[in-house]
């Protein structure tokens, strides 16, 4: 049964109440013990038609229980897993045959993914700062540094994983994905140009690096006499975070998770005073 329900601020929510299906409850059984173990798994359920209530399980490397048609099916199954990828749970329309395009069909995919990752190059005051803020936005934070002394003292340990090693070396090993974020504290050339090397070379969604502007004009002088090309220099955030007069670690903290927000939402992070439209974007597919 679906059903909208009015809300106070002039929103809508749109409520599917319905019981599980015979044929849906090994699928939903192995789902619920996927999440328990914490391994990545999306939830698709088909929300018209004759057959809504169906269930389909969705792992990266296999697929339990159908939805409507093979066709639907396969399609699901792809987003599911760039769903997966994103950390994005949302509605998404298909044809009546399970084409990808048209609205005839809602199916919802419920992406359960791992916790995001922040590694953060540099033991300064400002990764104690971020880590402790970033844990609480759900990240899996981790402190990098060469020197190892200067990630001796317990107040990077008390808020974050800590790790030794060079930035370069240590990417090469951690593969990170489009959810991840790679955050580049470390104010010395020959540890910041390799960390940056390194991210430009994977997938990290977000590439954050502190300095001034004059500082990161002649870091891009050196990155290019490296060979980065001008479209990987353009993934780096610097001066990293929003310009909201931040001058403290803390807040300093907030205006690059800020910036980080509104880069995964597609915002360009603007006071909502001073801009249209809806405050939050409905996630329907569309």
């Amino acid at each position: 049964m679906a059903a909208g329900v009015g809300l106070m601020c002039g929103g809508t929510v749109r409520v599917f109440i319905h019981e599980p299906r015979p044929d849906a409850r090994s699928a939903l059984e192995e789902a619920a013990e996927a999440i328990g173990e914490g391994v990545p798994v999306a939830v698709a359920t088909l929300l018209d038609g004759d057959a809504a209530g169906s269930k389909m399980v969705v792992f990266a490397d296999r697929v339990t229980g159908s939805l409507a048609t093979e066709k639907l099916d396969r399609a699901v199954t792809k987003e599911a897993r760039g769903f997966l990828d994103e950390g994005v749970s949302t509605i998404r329309r298909y044809g009546s045959g399970g084409e990808v395009m048209g609205d005839a069909i809602a199916v919802y995919i419920q992406a359960f993914s791992t916790r995001p990752e922040m590694i953060i190059f540099g033991a300064i005051d400002f990764s104690a700062a971020m880590a402790k803020v970033a844990v609480e936005l759900g990240y899996e934070v981790t402190i990098v540094d060469a020197r190892a002394p200067f990630l001796a003292s317990p107040r990077f340990s008390e808020v974050a994983d800590v790790a030794v090693g060079w930035p370069d070396d240590f990417l090469a090993d951690h593969p990170l994905g489009p959810r991840d974020a790679i955050l580049v504290f470390t104010h010395d050339p020959k540890f910041d140009e390799p960390a940056l090397v390194g991210a430009l070379a994977g997938k990290a969604g977000y590439i954050g690096a502190l300095g001034s502007r004059r500082t990161h004009e002649k870091r891009l002088v050196r990155l290019r006499e490296r060979g980065i090309a001008e479209a990987d220099l353009a993934r780096i955030h610097s001066p990293v975070g929003l310009d909201i007069g931040a001058r403290t670690p803390s807040e300093t903290a907030i205006s690059i998770l800020a910036e980080m927000i509104a880069h995964r939402s597609g915002r360009g992070g603007s006071s909502l005073q001073q801009t249209t439209g809806p405050i939050h974007v409905e996630q329907d597919g569309s």
